[in-house]
């Protein structure tokens, strides 16, 4: 199966469900996509070693610990940190 033939087939079986069932395959779709690896390998970082203060890092370690994943409404969301912030919590 190519990928537009899995695109139609996702979408016609969409048609068949309310929309509580259609929200949670967004929500599991957009789970997928957020766990797939991106970024850079490490030896590409190492040009940034040394930049931040101790201090700077360890309240990024804290608001990442706090703020990639919460339970809200009995439901898995993935929260970022962004919006973490700006709710104040």
């Amino acid at each position: 199966m190519d990928g537009t033939t899995i695109r139609q087939e996702i979408l016609r079986e969409l048609d068949y469900l309310q929309p509580e069932l259609q929200r949670r395959v967004l929500d599991f779709a957009h789970a997928l996509v957020v766990s797939c690896p991106k970024g850079v390998p490490g030896k590409e970082l190492l040009r940034f070693a040394g930049c931040f203060q101790a201090e700077d890092m360890q309240a990024m370690s804290q608001a990442i610990e706090a703020g990639c994943e919460r339970k809200v409404n009995s439901e898995w969301r993935i929260v970022n940190r962004k919006s973490l912030l700006d709710s104040g919590s």
